[in-house]
């Protein structure tokens, strides 16, 4: 860490996928830690791995920070080679880069790499058994990272949303001001997780390993970062609409007015994990970290909504 600021030496961040969900609040969360230099898609293309070896040789990063990933999981179904590329092989040439230079790796996953049939919420010492092409490309990825040997952190996380864009919780608003009646899948369960949360407890990860030189030489590794809790996609409707009524918004469809239905109901090219629940425990022990309720975030989007 060669350049200097405020008497300390000032870690160079590289982040892709500056773009997307998590990345567009990493942007936010990252600022205090050192010099970020943000990357959206345009700039880093992750099917480009030439490219993408020639930006790291440029910037020489202390930390990589990797939020950009092939993420419709049903169109990956008829592109398993581009999915591969961005979710595999591109994760691969960051982890190789991190092992030759010896700066961190922090990497993104997901509950898809599971294949849901499990009762208890999954754990990281759990066999992965995804059962589409996007839960398997994100397999790939995780396992070429660890394969490389560089210092690095996974986060696998699940459902995850965000103020800016589209969102589940913004879909069941729109429908339900035009709706009177809507019908929600109620046999997958998981834990509602905001990008907000992702990218904060991202840099407070990224904070203790630099301030805690024995914490960085043991928790290299593959963690579970999602909020506490779990819902339904039909419990986690009925709960968006009761807090928007509460708030005052103009809606049709009523909170007992959400029908229950099964995953065979509405099917779709890619499968999707029943159980997505994930145990949290190895990182808020590890890091000393306290993940809030899913309804906590969830609350404070329909907060910021406008009425």
């Amino acid at each position: 860490m060669d350049k200097k600021g405020g008497g300390r030496s000032t870690p160079r961040l590289l982040l892709l996928g500056a773009d997307g969900q998590v990345g567009w609040e990493l942007r936010r969360a990252l600022l205090p830690l050192g010099e970020v230099r943000d990357m959206n898609r345009a700039q880093a293309d992750l099917t480009d791995l030439d490219g993408l070896r020639a930006l790291l040789a440029r910037e020489q990063p202390h930390v990589i920070v990797n939020a950009a990933a092939y993420t419709a999981v049903d169109k990956a179904e008829s592109e398993p080679d581009l999915a591969r590329r961005i979710n595999a092989d591109a994760p691969q040439v960051l982890a190789d880069h991190a092992a030759q230079t010896g700066a961190w790796l922090v990497h993104y996953s997901t509950d898809y790499v599971f294949d849901g049939t499990k009762p208890a919420p999954y754990t990281e010492s759990d066999a992965p058994h995804p059962q589409s092409v996007y839960g398997q490309t994100k397999l790939a990825g995780e396992r070429a990272i660890a394969a490389s040997g560089c210092r690095h952190l996974m986060l696998r996380t699940s459902w995850v949303y965000a103020a800016r864009g589209g969102n589940f919780a913004k879909t069941m608003l729109r429908l339900a001001a035009e709706r009177d009646s809507l019908r929600v899948i109620a046999d997958q369960f998981g834990a509602p997780t905001s990008a907000e949360l992702i990218a904060d407890a991202t840099a407070l990860l990224l904070h203790r390993l630099r301030t805690d030189p024995a914490l960085a030489q043991r928790a290299s590794g593959l963690y579970h970062l999602t909020a506490q809790g779990s819902t339904s996609w039909h419990g986690y409707a009925q709960f968006v609409i009761a807090a928007a009524l509460a708030r005052g918004m103009t809606l049709r469809c009523a909170p007992n007015a959400v029908q229950a239905i099964a995953t065979a109901d509405y099917p779709l090219p890619a499968a999707r994990p029943a159980n997505s629940r994930l145990d949290c425990t190895r990182l808020q022990t590890t890091f000393d970290l306290y993940l809030p309720p899913w309804q906590t975030q969830v609350q404070r989007l329909i907060d910021e909504l406008p009425l």
